[in-house]
């Protein structure tokens, strides 16, 4: 496995288009590695010469918060490791500087509708998606892929970087990978090691009430069940709690898949998840 840190462009290492690329900020856990190991069976199923390729960079344009951007684990030997024994082919663990060059400034893409206007991370992470939009094609730019896999934990982001990839022709097919959660529910993140004391219990509150919203017979009702959910766990304002069309995260459209919705802040960390709606749904 080749590793790169902290310098130049890769493209002379990896076969243009002949990789799938899985996008990290590194603080690697079994939900990562599930992607990575993901991206390995689909690059040996297409013969993709490049195999796996893990992308780890902590990108300082999506943070909206300096602290959280301070405090994010770096864990980078670790992580080297763990991508060595799920078969990558290779980590790029670029710097700042290679990202985003001082001396050519990256411009930021045009946002598709599912970044704007949702009252979704849209509305609680002001600039997030500018970040993400940059960093994503930035990425794509350097290694070359010919799929990446996003994770399903960030439900907007990755209906936002498939409205992207189709609008932009960006020739990268974009693969879901499927959240992965912990024994008692909890969507697994790098920042569940900040959960304090009774706040893990808390955090539970977001996967049960994505539960509680799947026995509802339609989304107001459901989203009403959510917010119940929260307040038995004492969590009064959670940043959202909804029912959107899952493709466009606009008003469900009878017919077409649904996803509930969900984010919430617990002691100082924020927790995202998200689920089918119904669960009986694919």
């Amino acid at each position: 496995m080749w590793i790169c840190r902290d310098h130049d462009p890769i493209a002379e290492l990896v076969c243009p288009r002949a990789s799938v690329l899985v996008p990290t900020m590194g603080a690697l856990h079994e939900g990562h590695l599930a992607l990575v190991r993901q991206a390995v069976e689909h690059a040996d199923r297409h013969a993709l010469a490049g195999g796996a390729v893990v992308w780890i960079f902590v990108n300082p344009t999506q943070f909206d918060e300096p602290s959280d951007f301070k405090r994010y684990a770096r864990t980078l030997d670790d992580d080297v490791e763990q991508c060595r024994v799920c078969g990558a082919s290779g980590v790029y663990a670029p710097a700042v500087r290679a990202v985003y060059p001082p001396d050519n400034p990256i411009l930021v893409p045009q946002l598709p509708d599912q970044a704007v206007g949702k009252g979704l991370e849209d509305a609680h992470r002001p600039r997030h998606f500018e970040g993400v939009c940059q960093v994503v094609r930035r990425m794509f730019d350097l290694v070359r892929p010919a799929a990446a896999v996003f994770g399903e934990k960030d439900w907007q982001q990755l209906q936002v970087v498939h409205a992207m990839s189709a609008r932009d022709n960006l020739g990268v097919e974009i693969l879901n990978g499927p959240t992965v959660r912990e024994p008692d529910g909890l969507a697994m993140s790098s920042r569940n090691r900040f959960l304090v004391g009774p706040e893990r219990e808390q955090g539970l509150a977001l996967s049960r009430a994505l539960r509680a919203a799947s026995d509802e017979p339609d989304p107001a009702s459901a989203e009403s069940a959510m917010r119940r959910v929260y307040a038995d766990h004492a969590i009064d304002s959670p940043n959202y709690a909804a029912i959107r069309d899952a493709e466009t995260l606009g008003p469900v459209v009878e017919g077409r898949p649904a996803r509930a919705i969900t984010a919430a802040r617990v002691g100082t960390v924020r927790l995202l998840d998200n689920a089918p709606w119904p669960l009986s749904q694919p």
